[in-house]
C-alpha cells in the first residue's frame, strides 16, 4: 500500500497568511499541520508516499525533505493548478501504478491516527472506505447517504439539501479500481473533479464501498477558527517541560513548554502554552491555549489562545486573543496622539478595532 497526500491547495481561507506560506505548513502547538497526517501515515507502517504539491512546492519540499525524518520515502507529484481531490488522483495513476493507497488531505488533523481503519481495509480491500463524522452543517461538506446496514448508497458535495449529517473526513482508502472512476469523470459545476463523483461512480458500478464512522476530533484547518480550535486542543495533551531559561521572578502555571534557548524573564504564563525555540518573553502575560514560535519577542504585553508564527514581534501591546499572527509580524502601540490607527494590511485582511 501507498499513500498520497495532498498538499497543493491555495489556502484561500486563511489569507493573508497563505500569501506567503503554504497552508499546510501553519503551525499547531509549533508543528506544521502537515507533519501531523505524515506521522498518522507513518503510524500505519505504510512507506511509501506521494505528495502533491502546488504553488507552495519548494516551502513544503524544504520542509519535509526526502521523508526520512518521518520514516517515509517521499516523492513530489507536480499539480499546476488545484482542480480537485480526483484531479489530484489523476496525476499521480503513473506513481500510484497498481498499488491500494489511502489519501490523507494535508491541512486535516485527526485524533486517535488512522491504524485501525487502514488495516481493516487491507484484510477486507473494498473499492473504497471513506471516513465519515456527524457535523452540525453538513451543506459545507462531502455528504454520504447510508442504507439501514451501514453501506454507501450515495454522496453528493456541498449539497443544499443534505440528506444526512455525515460528513466524508479528509482520509480515503483506495484499491486501483478508482482509477477507473477518476477516468470517466468531468468537472463538476465548480469546475473540479470531485472525489465524491469518482466514489459515486464505484457505486454505480457495483463496486464495494465501506465507510468507518469516527467519534474522535476532526477538523479541516482551513480557517482561522478552526485552526486555534487545533492548537487548544493539542496544547491541552502537552507533556510541560523547561528546556530554556526561566528567570526567578517569571511564574509558570499548568502545562507549559519552554523550549531550549528560550527565555521567560518577568513574565506569567498560564498553559497549557508553549513557547519555542530562542523565543523572548519579558514582562509579558502569555495566557492559556497560546503558541508562540521560534525566535518570537513578546515584551510588555499580554497575549492568549493564540498562534504566533516564528520571529514574530509583540511589543507594548495591552491586549491580544483569539489571533493568528504570521511570520516576521510586528505589533507595537500607536503613539497617543494624534489618537489614530495606522495599518499596513494585505489583501483579503481581516481587523477588529475597538471603538
Amino acid at each position: 500500500m501507498k499513500a498520497l497526500v495532498l498538499a497543493g491547495g491555495a489556502g484561500t481561507r486563511l489569507r493573508p497568511i497563505t500569501h506567503t506560506s503554504a497552508k499546510q505548513l501553519v503551525p499547531v502547538a509549533n508543528k506544521p499541520v502537515l507533519f501531523y497526517g505524515l506521522e498518522a501515515i507513518a503510524a500505519t507502517g505504510v512507506t511509501e508516499l506521494g505528495i502533491v504539491v502546488g504553488d507552495t512546492h519548494a516551502e513544503i519540499e524544504a520542509a519535509v525533505g526526502d521523508g526520512s525524518a518521518f520514516g517515509l520515502q517521499v516523492t513530489y507529484l507536480r499539480q499546476d493548478r488545484p482542480l480537485g481531490l480526483a484531479h489530484a488522483v489523476l496525476i499521480a495513476r503513473d506513481y500510484l501504478g497498481d498499488d491500494d493507497f489511502v489519501m490523507y488531505l494535508g491541512d486535516n488533523f485527526i485524533v486517535g491516527g488512522i491504524e485501525d481503519v487502514v488495516a481493516g481495509f487491507a484484510r477486507e480491500r473494498p473499492a473504497a472506505r471513506i471516513m465519515l463524522t456527524e457535523v452540525g452543517d453538513p451543506r459545507q461538506f462531502g455528504v454520504a447517504e447510508l442504507d439501514p446496514d451501514g453501506r454507501v448508497i450515495g454522496l453528493e458535495e456541498k449539497p443544499r439539501e443534505p440528506k444526512s449529517d455525515l460528513a466524508l473526513v479528509g482520509v480515503y482508502l483506495f484499491t486501483p479500481a478508482v482509477h477507473d472512476a477518476v477516468a470517466e469523470l468531468k468537472p463538476s459545476w465548480r469546475g473540479e473533479l470531485e472525489i465524491t463523483d469518482a466514489i459515486q461512480w464505484l457505486i454505480d458500478k457495483g463496486h464495494q464501498v465501506e465507510s468507518t464512522v469516527i467519534t474522535g476530533y476532526w477538523k479541516d484547518t482551513g480557517n482561522v477558527a478552526d485552526m486555534l480550535e487545533v492548537n487548544r486542543l493539542v496544547l491541552e495533551s502537552l507533556e510541560p517541560g523547561v528546556h530554556g531559561r526561566v528567570d526567578a521572578a517569571s511564574e509558570l502555571i499548568g502545562r507549559v513548554v519552554v523550549e531550549p534557548g528560550a527565555v521567560v524573564e518577568r513574565s506569567r504564563i498560564i498553559g497549557p502554552a508553549i513557547v519555542g525555540p530562542g523565543a523572548r518573553v519579558t514582562d509579558a502575560y502569555i495566557g492559556p491555549f497560546t503558541s508562540i514560535a521560534a525566535g518570537c519577542v513578546v515584551e510588555r504585553s499580554e497575549i492568549e489562545y493564540s498562534i504566533l508564527l516564528p520571529r514574530a514581534s509583540i511589543e507594548g501591546v495591552r491586549r491580544i486573543e483569539a489571533s493568528l499572527i504570521g511570520h516576521d509580524v510586528e505589533v507595537t502601540p500607536a503613539p497617543d496622539t494624534p489618537r489614530a490607527h495606522r495599518l499596513i494590511l494585505g489583501d483579503h485582511s481581516k481587523v477588529q478595532i475597538s471603538p
